[in-house]
């Protein structure tokens, strides 16, 4: 027997016990040699790609902004703040929480973020409303997307964005460009952006090409000659920083981009018949989220097979509407045509899962409404074991994979 104990949640465990002949493996990002992570982080403050030094960067600026990550996302911002503490006084600077459509977050959230600074700037940090905050419109992008951005970061005369870089379902990855838009645009820009999704060539690894990831540049280009230091981190799989990029916002997404696929690309035999993704914390926040475990394993499991997500779901289902499609048809063909219809945020999504579901079961281990993942055609479990144990009780000689950060783990059968 293989045993494995597969996170649930921020601290908790389920147990799992596979037959040898049928486990296939455990997918997990790349081991890669641990790093001190403060030391990491001063070294690319301390190098910058292509502009000058933090400290000269930041000389003279009248309404300097930070851009950061929302909670939901694994950054290490307390981090980098911290590094940045013994070289500027934080206390000076203005902080806008880059949420996208997401909520704003709470005060646990804010710790997580923010670290040992949050009382020095909390009276400092605004949190983006995408639906309620005033946004600059700065035109078009080629695509026909209205570029409509939080006027905080519009006005400011230096924007420094702290952000990470990892594999993204249909912005090819995360970082860079994403803190800006979707970030903090408005509703009405994210919901165009997104709609761009629904392309074939949205999708992981994916940039040249990428509409999605083209809207993003135009709209940093829309603000070009604004003077913005970046710093991009890479991290481990145990959310440890593995490196960091600093500077130029391209440069170093560029090379971060780079240091994301040494890590997250994980090379793959063979496909299997069942794959358990996981969707740990932080990315267990609600099932909207949480779908990346699922997109993600569609490249592990054969056609025929099975998925089955393990996420907390601490805060439920996230965006109604994603279940709201999911639950329209039992014929995933028929919710797919039902999407192609009108557009709306959170659609994306539900079409990636949809397209899962036109050759392979979904199934999960969450702490929601059983009924309710039922209507969504989400085959509900207890636990991951009662699942396995169903799934090889019908198929005794089923290969079963465990992908253990299924968010960012992307398989690549070779």
């Amino acid at each position: 027997m293989v045993d494995l104990k597969i996170p649930f949640g921020r601290d908790d465990k389920m147990r799992l016990s596979i037959p040898n002949e049928n486990f296939l493996g455990e997918l997990r990002p790349k081991e890669v040699p641990e790093q001190d992570e403060l030391a990491v982080i001063n070294s690319s403050l301390d190098e910058p790609l292509g502009v000058e030094s933090l400290e000269s960067f930041l000389e003279g600026g009248k309404d300097v902004v930070f851009i950061l990550n929302d909670g939901t996302r694994p950054t290490p911002t307390a981090k980098v703040l911290q590094a940045m503490s013994h070289r500027v006084d934080l206390s000076k600077f203005r902080y806008l929480i880059a949420t996208g459509t997401h909520r704003g977050p709470n005060e646990e959230e804010l710790h997580f973020i923010f670290g040992g600074v949050l009382d020095k700037v909390r009276d400092r940090i605004h949190v983006h409303d995408s639906k309620k905050d005033n946004c600059i419109h700065l035109g078009r992008s080629k695509n026909g997307t209205d570029m409509e951005v939080n006027e905080m970061a519009v006005n400011a005369d230096r924007l420094v964005i702290i952000t990470s870089v990892e594999p993204h379902y249909f912005a090819g990855y995360t970082g860079g460009r994403k803190s800006f838009l979707p970030g903090v645009a408005s509703y009405k820009t994210i919901t165009q952006n997104h709609r761009l999704a629904m392309r074939k060539e949205a999708h992981v690894l994916g940039l040249e090409g990428n509409p999605v990831h083209e809207d993003m540049i135009d709209a940093l280009r829309s603000v070009q000659g604004k003077k913005i230091f970046s710093v991009q981190l890479v991290m481990d799989r145990h959310q440890h920083v593995y490196k960091a990029a600093s500077g130029d916002l391209f440069k170093a997404f560029d090379r971060a981009v780079e240091w994301a696929n040494e890590v997250f690309v994980v090379d793959l035999e063979q496909k299997a018949d069942m794959v358990i993704s996981v969707a740990p914390y932080p990315m267990d926040v609600d099932l909207y989220q949480s779908q990346k475990a699922i997109d993600n394993a569609k490249f592990a499991v054969k056609p025929g097979g099975v998925v089955l997500l393990v996420s907390k779901c601490r805060q439920g289902v996230g965006e109604e509407v994603f279940c709201q499609q999911l639950s329209a048809s039992k014929d995933p063909h028929v919710i797919l045509d039902n999407l192609q219809r009108e557009y709306r945020l959170g659609y994306q999504k539900a079409a990636k899962v949809a397209e899962i579901m036109t050759y392979a079961d979904i199934c999960a281990v969450t702490c929601l409404d059983e009924d309710l993942l039922r209507r969504a055609n989400i085959k509900p479990f207890f636990d991951v074991q009662s699942a396995v144990d169903t799934f090889l009780a019908r198929h005794p000689d089923a290969k079963v994979i465990v992908m253990m950060d299924g968010s960012v783990t992307v398989p690549r059968v070779v």
